[in-house]
């Protein structure tokens, strides 16, 4: 019993930090593959990504390491280390500069595109773009990175952002409004077909959670445990990405932007429930980032202080710091 609740609670975590801003963007790949190629991709990566995970930790587990640059450390040396402390920290920090872009436009857009705080009270200077995301950090971000059980709601979340599209378009279907989803891609030209390949860095990004590994794993300590809750969660997380991405197709077809909430903002009805569920979805998702927010926030963290600091105990190790991941 106890075994199944570590389990599960291990993927909680881990399709917390999978799921993240590439989610947007799926509903695009399936314009450009179309759903047959675009399912393949998804379970592909899916498959590429549990593979290179369980050498993680195989290799882990079979040394002394217990980070992500330790153990490249171990193979390749102190330049090894250093990379991929440097990497993690670029695509850590850069991940979180998007969620709080992504935050600011959805509570408080620019341009054609208004926030949500905008369309229900107008344009304001207590609603304008930058104290919106100074107000999210202070008071929401903040508190969060010190709480110790937010995965499973950001995993509810985004649920709840999958489900509302699922019935919105379930409903779509049945007052005959969306067009025939196409199987397959139409290769008219080179350029077409090249164009096939620009789907494939944003499925890899959208499974990427390396560097969470080994945080997750250090309070495991349970080889078993990690590898079957890794398997569990990118199951989960395949399906909710090619749940998303062929109900925002059926939903906008091929007028369906690189982001999604962009088309949400525009409202795909006129009538009231639409509005409502077009705000729901914008703001369960907006949550859900805000809580995937800490888990990223202790990754960067984490790599500064063992890039600065590599003789002190790992941030994971010590009880007040590894509590955002519980």
């Amino acid at each position: 019993m106890e075994n199944r609740r570590m389990i599960w609670r291990t993927m909680f975590n881990v399709s917390t930090s999978i799921i993240g801003a590439g989610i947007m963007s799926v509903p695009a790949t399936m314009k450009v593959l179309r759903v047959i190629p675009a399912f393949l991709l998804i379970v592909l990566v899916a498959i590429l990504v549990d593979i290179s995970v369980d050498f993680m930790l195989r290799f882990t587990y079979a040394g002394q390491s217990t980070t992500y640059a330790g153990l490249m450390k171990e193979k390749f040396g102190k330049i090894g280390s250093v990379a991929v402390q440097i990497c993690v920290m670029i695509s850590t920090l850069g991940c979180l500069i998007i969620y709080l872009i992504i935050i600011g436009d959805v509570l408080s857009g620019q341009g054609e595109h208004v926030g949500v705080l905008q369309e229900w009270f107008g344009i304001h200077w207590w609603n304008s773009r930058n104290l919106a995301i100074l107000s999210i950090v202070l008071f929401v971000i903040l508190p969060l990175v010190l709480y110790r059980r937010s995965s499973a709601i950001a995993v509810i979340l985004a649920i709840i952002f999958v489900g509302i599209c699922s019935v919105m378009a379930i409903v779509a279907i049945i007052k005959g409004e969306t067009i025939r989803p196409k199987m397959f891609p139409e290769l008219k030209d080179s350029t077409s077909f090249f164009n096939l390949f620009t789907a494939i860095p944003v499925i890899a990004t959208a499974f990427t959670f390396h560097f969470n590994v080994h945080p997750i794993g250090i309070e495991l300590g349970k080889p078993a445990t990690m590898t079957s809750a890794v398997k569990i969660s990118l199951a989960f997380c395949a399906a909710i990405y090619f749940s998303i991405g062929i109900f925002g197709y059926l939903l906008f077809g091929d007028s369906i932007m690189p982001d999604i909430l962009v088309n949400f903002d525009k409202s795909s009805g006129t009538s009231a429930i639409n509005s409502i569920l077009n705000d729901i979805v914008r703001l369960s998702y907006t949550l859900h980032l805000m809580l995937v927010f800490p888990l990223l926030n202790f990754s960067l963290r984490a790599n500064i202080d063992e890039l600065l600091f590599p003789k002190q105990p790992y941030l994971a190790l010590t009880p007040n710091d590894s509590c955002v991941l519980r």
